[in-house]
């Protein structure tokens, strides 16, 4: 079977966070996530946590980045920096290179 074409797929979006009840550890917060934006399909990509502040890097579907936008502002901790159709654009952003 052939595979899909690039516009045949479906797209994502990059949302990058930031943690500011960190320490926090990559479960807890993919706790915190799974129990905010349950019913969308995401997944965690990139975590770095320092001594104040985390960030990272959720990958969502295109037609449900308004929800996780919304849904990831509303869990307390978490508030969303940037978004971006790139992962790369997201990590410079981030300064996570």
């Amino acid at each position: 079977m052939p595979k899909l074409s690039k516009a045949k797929r479906g797209k994502n979006r990059w949302i990058g966070l930031s943690v500011t009840n960190s320490p926090i550890s990559r479960s807890e917060l993919c706790q915190l996530l799974d129990s905010g934006l349950q019913g969308t399909d995401w997944k965690l990509y990139d975590y770095e946590e320092d001594v104040s502040q985390g960030t990272a890097i959720v990958r969502v579907m295109l037609e449900d980045v308004s929800v996780a936008l919304e849904r990831i502002n509303s869990i307390k901790g978490l508030s969303t920096v940037t978004t971006s159709g790139k992962i790369r654009l997201v990590r410079e952003r981030l300064s996570l290179v």
